[in-house]
């Protein structure tokens, strides 16, 4: 059976190029990129040039990229970072109510060590007020951390008024970018963030690399003491290999940004207008216009979302349910039932996410196989009515 893949906020397939930049770095060019001698310094040279890719990515400079292992590493670096190097200033930290599990867990965590964590509620698009992070800002607030964009219903958030914000009150500004970067146009200036992450194998690099931008200036305690690798911040051997490939993919990211968005917007808008004209009783989570290109979430009346996505599966389709961290959990996304979605139409949520290798063809067949199999399932229900 031949299978097609609509699951991209989970992970992408990693590029054939970026797979060719790897593979001298796990044999030949196998050195360790701390070594003095000429193995060494030929992995250092590769894991900076990388670094120069990830800085022309995101609008930074060279001493503002440090290599971590994940998303999840670089979000808990910042939170719990900037957290116990600003301890003396002040407890207090902001989050919304539909960040990432690393965001919220990692903040949450921090109430065991006397933190206050005030959560920011969302909107029925999911969108952050800022007005509500300047009334919660107070004098010992030290990080406000604010996705770019979120990784369920694709809303994003408007990271450049909340950052004015936060720089009239001289508080550090954090975003989870990991959806965003070399998907969408991501500057760090035009953000005004002072710490944002990112991660390989959202844009077809890699697994087990991402990176955290930290501004100059920012304190920050490392999570990870040991050799002092990556000045100080993160220590650790390098990953070579994994560097090596997010750089490819940011180099690939820089040159076919626009026509990435172009094509996976038209994927996405097609697949939504198809749903909403062929399904009723379905609803569209988060904002029709500002959200990732491509990204469409429902919530289709009636179903449950596993029997939903397994039965999808059957039929060839690989999409999701709601986040892939939290795909083996029964519990309603904290997503749905922050934006006010009703706990029953939550469990019926549908996320299809496109890239680069998906096709109009695809979506075709998608949206002749999609109206059936949620007809089947519906006719199981006691509740719905033809």
């Amino acid at each position: 059976m031949e299978r097609i893949y609509f699951d991209h906020a989970a992970t992408t397939p990693v590029r054939k190029e970026v797979l060719e930049a790897m593979i001298p770095y796990f044999s030949d060019k196998f050195g360790n990129a701390s070594s003095l001698y000429y193995e060494g310094v030929d992995a250092s040279e590769a894991v900076e040039e990388a670094r120069n890719s990830v800085v022309k990515l995101i609008g930074a400079d060279e001493s503002e990229i440090y290599f971590t292992s994940s998303g999840t590493e670089s979000d808990n670096m910042a939170i719990k970072g900037v957290a116990l190097a600003l301890r003396d200033k002040g407890k207090h930290i902001i989050v919304s109510s539909i960040e990432h599990h690393a965001v919220l867990n990692a903040a949450l965590s921090l109430r065991k060590l006397g933190y206050e964590i005030t959560i920011l509620p969302v909107d029925g698009k999911g969108f952050v007020n800022p007005d509500d992070v300047k009334k919660n800002i107070k004098n010992d607030t030290i990080l406000v951390s604010i996705m770019l964009a979120n990784n369920e219903i694709g809303t994003i958030e408007p990271i450049e008024e909340v950052s004015k914000i936060t720089k009239e009150r001289g508080v550090y500004l954090h975003t989870d970018a990991v959806q965003a970067v070399g998907n969408y146009p991501v500057n760090v200036d035009s953000l005004g963030c002072d710490l944002l992450s990112l991660s390989a194998h959202k844009f077809y690099g890699p697994k087990g690399v991402g990176a955290i931008y930290i501004r100059k200036g920012t304190r920050i305690m490392p999570l990870m003491d040991g050799g002092g690798h990556e000045k100080g911040k993160r220590s650790g051997t390098y990953n070579t290999p994994g560097i090596v490939g997010l750089g490819k993919a940011s180099v690939l990211a820089i040159s076919e940004l626009e026509s990435r968005i172009n094509q996976t917007t038209k994927l996405r808008d097609k697949i939504i207008d198809g749903i909403i004209s062929e399904i009723p009783y379905i609803i569209l989570n988060g904002d029709r216009e500002k959200r990732l290109p491509g990204n469409a979430n429902f919530s289709i009346k009636y179903i449950e979302g596993e029997s939903l996505i397994l039965s999808l599966d059957a039929e060839g389709f690989a999409v999701s349910t709601g986040s892939a961290c939290s795909s083996h959990s029964l519990k309603i996304s904290h997503v749905l039932n922050a934006i006010g979605l009703d706990p029953v139409d939550a469990q019926g949520s549908l996320r299809v996410t496109v890239g680069l290798d998906n096709t109009e063809e695809e979506v075709d067949k998608f949206l002749e196989i999609l109206p059936k199999v949620v007809l089947k399932l519906r006719r199981m229900s006691p509740l719905y009515k033809e």
